[in-house]
C-alpha cells in the first residue's frame, strides 16, 4: 500500500457496501448511482455516514455506495481515479480487483474486508478504515 502515499484526496475514490447501513432505522434509498444518503441524515453509529463524510471532509473525488461490484467498478471507469479505497467482504474485494486489473488505466486499490458479512447489517472496523481513508494525506 506504500504506492498510494503521493495520491491527493482528490484523485481517491471510496467504495463502500450498501450492506454497511443499518437496515432497520437506514432513512436512504438505493439509486441508479448507489445508495444515496439523505444530506440530512443523522442516524447515529452509521459507518456510511462515517466515512462518506470523512472522505468527503478530505477532499476525496467521490464515494459509491453500492450493492454489488458492477456499479462500483462503472463508478471507478467514470471517475478514473488513481486509487481506490474500498470496503467489502473478501469475496467481493477479490472479484473487485480483479475487475479493476482489467481496466485500461488501472488505478490502485486498497482493500479493506468486513470485519462481519453476511449481506445485511456488516460491519467493518471504523478506526482502521479512517485509518486507510487517511493514510499517505498530510494533516489530516
Amino acid at each position: 500500500m506504500a504506492e498510494g502515499k503521493g495520491v491527493p484526496a482528490s484523485e481517491r475514490v471510496l467504495l463502500l457496501p450498501h450492506c454497511l447501513r443499518p437496515s432497520d432505522r437506514c432513512p436512504g434509498r438505493p439509486t441508479k448511482e448507489g445508495f444515496l444518503c439523505p444530506p440530512d441524515c443523522a442516524v447515529e453509529g452509521c459507518p456510511i455516514r462515517i466515512l462518506r463524510a470523512e472522505a468527503e471532509r478530505l477532499g476525496y473525488k467521490g464515494v459509491c455506495v453500492a450493492p454489488g461490484g458492477a456499479l462500483a467498478l462503472r463508478f471507478v471507469q467514470e471517475k478514473r481515479p488513481e486509487l481506490v479505497v474500498a470496503v467489502a467482504c473478501h469475496k467481493e474485494l477479490l472479484e473487485g480487483e480483479e475487475a479493476v486489473r482489467q481496466l485500461a488505466e488501472v488505478p490502485e486499490v486498497w482493500p479493506l474486508p468486513l470485519s462481519r458479512d453476511g449481506c445485511v447489517d456488516t460491519e467493518v472496523d471504523l478506526a482502521a478504515a479512517l485509518g486507510l481513508l487517511r493514510q499517505g494525506l498530510a494533516g489530516s
